[in-house]
């Protein structure tokens, strides 16, 4: 019947009908028996034989269960198996090895590795004739896998060694490694070399990455990443250092051997990129930090040529254009918060006497004050810095802003009303500057703002209708405001009715004026509609008493009547989005700029349509661009995008991608064509290949270059 033994409290035995043979001190069953060492593992088995002097235990289709922790547990599957447990080693037959889902941080896989047999201790296990595959389970073959003659786990190095192993995709070989390793999964980093990639360009030639990545210590690494070309080489460097109140990553590099097409000499040139951050756990401070940004090239196109070469990092400058180096210390109280510092800015594009701008140092200071028994609230805030740009133009400011914003009083009738003080106090000299003097100045600013409107609702039975006219009448009396006119300023229906509705930091907008505007909205209110349908159409002008020449002219509203701006948004059906923003002159003839942004959703296929046009005072923009894709099915896409100056009768790009997909494994197509030239960047055409295995490597290479 029923069975059970405990020996030397350490392994339990769970079956029924036992045989207990004294003289050849074993026990045995024919009946499916589980056993459980001392180590938690659990082995499942249709039957047993153990030998007690031994303590070998063997046992016919045996389930595994090795406990990883308290959620995770490896299972393995034995056709036949003998396991000593003196010294915790095995001999199989038909070995399956089902290790846990998240082992690679993604529950969709289902890692496994299936071998003719296996043996094993605490320091090693060999699967002969083995194939791994970390892709999830299903009838047909597994996108990716590696069958090996032989896969030998190192537990000590932690190390998965394969020898004449072959890479196959959908059961395709397509390659053969006579030998090679990689961490297993258990390691988070290690020293080594990392996965290579070869190149080809027509531009810079082939090349080869060959990276190193280096530990040092538990809380800093380094990577070295040099590439290698027929005629000059890069030497990039990534350096990172993480402690439990800083971060550290530095990217830099040098570049040996370039010749330029401008001068066609060969020189050296280089960069430097580097993030630092430190908490300095102030302990009065919610918050307060240390924040360090360094970017520096030596030449002005050096990102956008070597853009595809130089391999990215975290500190990487998105923008190739405008290069940023800073010091901020950021404080955060409960009352106030101040960021201080300063910043260096290198324009790229500028000439190299100008290409600089200086700021130092800066603060913003902010400071916010609930008064209920004034009605409303204050909020307070002081800013500052010393400027030096273009060579020689100097100024130095410190601004002080006081707001007063008082609460809705609503009348009888459903009018909303409200008021604003905005107080400036501008404390400023120059040199060089047409804005500001060369003697210290002080000047104080103000602007008043009574605001109304009044929202009209009408509802059905599901929908709804708002109607909200509203206006704000300003005053300035100040005649001091910085002449602007020639900034760029736009105004739409969505900051027509702020109070600094032109950006400006150190002046306010001068004069008298009267904003008038409407806002209407139709949405849908069924409670079984779970889409939140809507049409919105907002129109907005300004009025002044008379013109005023310093207000940006971009803006039109240093007319007597500025242009008429506004938008309409719809979401009616769940297949269109549709945007549009629009200025009309004041004489309603001409359309001085358009913005339509449109979404279109079909099944599977989504397109965008992005339109700019802005001409007379407002700009001269003419752009147009699309993005388009498509989902063949859940694995298989294709994607489009393209832009086109109008205005200068010019294709800037296409971009045309096509992407396969599933759990473990990404493979796409990309074709890129530029038409636009910078120096050393010549217009190109480039078809690349990416097939990335999940969680193995990603393999890119550069199929055509023109």
């Amino acid at each position: 019947g029923k069975s059970s033994a405990k020996i030397e409290n350490k392994y339990d035995f769970i079956s029924k009908n036992v045989l207990y043979d004294k003289k050849n001190k074993e026990i045995s069953s024919k009946n499916k028996s589980t056993i459980i060492d001392d180590n938690e593992n659990k082995y499942i088995a249709n039957n047993f034989l153990y030998h007690l002097d031994n303590k070998l235990l063997k046992a016919i289709n045996i389930n595994l269960i090795t406990k990883v922790d308290n959620n995770k547990k490896d299972n393995y599957f034995f056709a036949e198996g003998f396991f000593d447990f003196e010294d915790n080693s095995f001999k199989s037959k038909d070995t399956k090895i089902k290790i846990h889902k998240s082992i690679f941080n993604n529950e969709n896989q289902d890692p496994r590795l299936y071998g003719s047999s296996s043996i094993g201790n605490d320091e090693v296990t060999i699967v002969n004739k083995g194939i791994f595959t970390s892709c999830k389970l299903n009838d047909n073959c597994p996108p990716w896998s590696i069958k090996s003659e032989k896969i030998t786990h190192d537990k000590i190095k932690r190390d998965l060694i394969y020898k004449n192993a072959v890479l196959k995709i959908y059961d395709i070989p397509v390659m053969y490694f006579p030998k090679f390793f990689h961490p297993d999964p258990t390691v988070d980093r290690r020293t080594g070399f990392l996965q290579p990639q070869f190149n080809r360009s027509k531009t810079l030639g082939s090349s080869v990455y060959i990276p190193y990545f280096k530990t040092i210590g538990t809380d800093q690494d380094y990577t070295f990443k040099p590439t290698i070309f027929d005629d000059k080489v890069i030497f990039q460097n990534e350096f990172r250092k993480k402690t439990k109140y800083s971060s550290l990553i530095t990217d830099f590099s040098l570049t040996k051997g370039y010749k330029s097409s401008a001068d066609n000499k060969k020189k050296n040139i280089n960069h430097l990129f580097v993030d630092f951050k430190k908490d300095l756990n102030f302990p009065d401070f919610i918050n307060s930090e240390l924040d360090l940004q360094i970017e520096r090239v030596n030449n002005d196109t050096y990102l956008k040529v070597f853009q595809n070469n130089l391999f990215p990092s975290p500190v990487m400058p998105n923008d190739k254009n405008i290069m940023q180096t800073r010091v901020d210390y950021n404080f955060d109280h409960k009352d106030y918060n101040l960021t201080t510092g300063f910043k260096i800015y290198e324009n790229l594009g500028q000439k190299h006497s100008d290409r600089y701008q200086y700021v130092l140092p800066s603060y913003n200071f902010n400071r916010s004050f609930d008064l209920n028994s004034f009605n409303g609230s204050i909020n307070f805030s002081s800013s500052g810095d010393n400027r030096l740009k273009n060579t020689n133009n100097l100024r130095t400011s410190v601004t002080n802003d006081v707001r007063y914003s008082s609460i809705n009083f609503i009348s009888n009738n459903g009018i909303k009303n409200n008021f604003n003080l905005y107080f400036k106090n501008l404390n400023s000299v120059g040199k060089n500057d047409p804005n500001y003097k060369s003697s210290p100045r002080i000047e104080a600013m103000n602007i008043f703002e009574i605001a109304s409107s009044l929202p009209l609702i009408k509802k059905k039975e599901n929908s709804k209708e708002i109607l909200t006219p509203k206006l704000s009448l300003r005053l300035n009396p100040n005649k001091n405001m910085k002449n602007y006119s020639t900034s760029k300023k736009s105004i739409t229906t969505s900051n027509i009715f702020e109070l600094n509705r032109l950006g400006l930091s150190d002046t306010l907008e001068t004069g008298k004026s009267l904003t008038l505007g409407v806002d209407y909205k139709l949405e849908s209110i069924n409670e079984n509609d779970t889409e939140n349908k809507f049409v919105e159409l907002k129109l907005a002008t300004v009025i002044r008493d008379k013109f005023e020449k310093n207000i940006p002219s971009s803006s039109t509203l240093n007319h007597k009547n500025s242009n008429l701006f506004g938008s309409i948004n719809t979401n009616l059906n769940k297949n269109i989005n549709f945007g549009y923003d629009f200025s009309i002159d004041n004489n309603f003839k001409t359309f001085e700029s358009h913005s339509i942004n449109t979404e279109i959703k079909v099944n599977n296929f989504v397109t965008e349509f992005n339109f700019l046009e802005e001409r007379n005072l407002i700009g001269s923009n003419h752009l147009i661009n699309n993005k388009t894709s498509y989902m063949l099915d859940e694995n298989n896409s294709f994607s489009f995008s393209t832009r086109r100056n109008k205005k200068l009768s010019l294709t800037e790009y296409y971009d045309l991608s096509y992407e396969y997909k599933n759990d473990c494994l990404t493979a796409g197509i990309k074709y890129n064509k530029t038409f636009y030239q910078d120096n050393d960047l010549k217009p190109s055409e480039n078809l690349f290949l990416t097939v990335t295995l999940i969680p193995l490597t990603t393999y890119e290479r550069r199929l055509y270059e023109n």
